[in-house]
């Protein structure tokens, strides 16, 4: 049968319409597009895997993408933690923790988990304030409370040890600065460095707040900073400014 021109027309842009739409469905069945959710599906299968280079290049993709769900990039990121935890990659872990109590602040699975990395870098007033928050959220967290028991005996151990008369909280062997050396050759700066090393422990692990606790750190920074600066000179007493910075301590918390 001939078909009119008008005809002929019609078919052939019928054809153009058709056959695209064909190719793109059957490339879609060949895998040519992903489908939506195969990134996170490719993480945690390289971390059951234990790949830690799949695992960078997996998870790191799924969290770098600004369309990842909120809830799968807690997903990968309480995996991905636990992942550098075992691995024994502390600092990883601890910033994959965070940012995963940045998205859910309620867990107190994620405070003690974070709480007990602390703990293993010898972070302890940070441990303790995160192990506090996991039993606020949760006054029933056995391993929280566990937890902040064995931190409370530990700063108390700690506490008794740095009460040592004339002892200076470092080994004096490794002194090397002259503040340092001074304090080695006099009991009673000994005892003074003792005791503000104490006051620092206790301060810390009383802040309100990270804030607080990183306030102090610089406090204390600043202090350790200006005592070796100026040992040596004239008009520096050396003893009354750490009489005077153990009573900033005592009295007032360190701020």
């Amino acid at each position: 049968m001939m078909l009119r021109p008008t005809e002929m027309a019609g078919l052939v842009l019928a054809l153009c319409v058709v056959l695209p739409a064909a190719a793109l469905a059957q490339a879609g069945s060949a895998g040519v597009k992903a489908e939506p959710g195969s990134g996170i599906t490719a993480c945690l299968a390289a971390l059951s895997g234990d790949d830690g280079a799949a695992v960078e290049a997996g998870c790191g993709s799924v969290l770098r993408d600004e369309a990842t769900l909120r809830v799968d990039r807690l997903t990968v990121l309480k995996a991905r933690g636990a992942f550098l935890a075992r691995h024994d990659k502390i600092d990883a872990a601890i910033a994959d923790y965070g940012r995963a109590i940045e998205l859910d602040g309620a867990s107190a699975d994620l405070f003690n988990a974070r709480g007990e990395l602390w703990r293993a870098k010898g972070e302890r007033p940070r441990a303790v304030q995160d192990f506090a928050a996991a039993l606020r959220l949760d006054p029933g967290h056995d391993r929280a409370r566990a937890n902040n028991r064995a931190m409370a005996r530990e700063l108390e151990r700690i506490g008794a040890e740095m009460a040592l008369p004339g002892t200076p909280s470092f080994a004096c062997r490794q002194a090397k600065r002259l503040a340092e050396k001074a304090i080695c050759a006099d009991p009673e700066l000994g005892r003074l460095d003792r005791a503000i090393a104490a006051a620092t422990t206790v301060a810390l692990a009383r802040a309100r707040d990270p804030g607080q606790a990183e306030q102090l750190r610089r406090q204390r920074d600043g202090f350790l900073a200006e005592r070796d600066a100026r040992m040596g000179q004239g008009d520096y007493d050396l003893k009354k400014a750490m009489a005077t910075r153990l009573h900033q301590l005592t009295a007032g918390g360190g701020l």
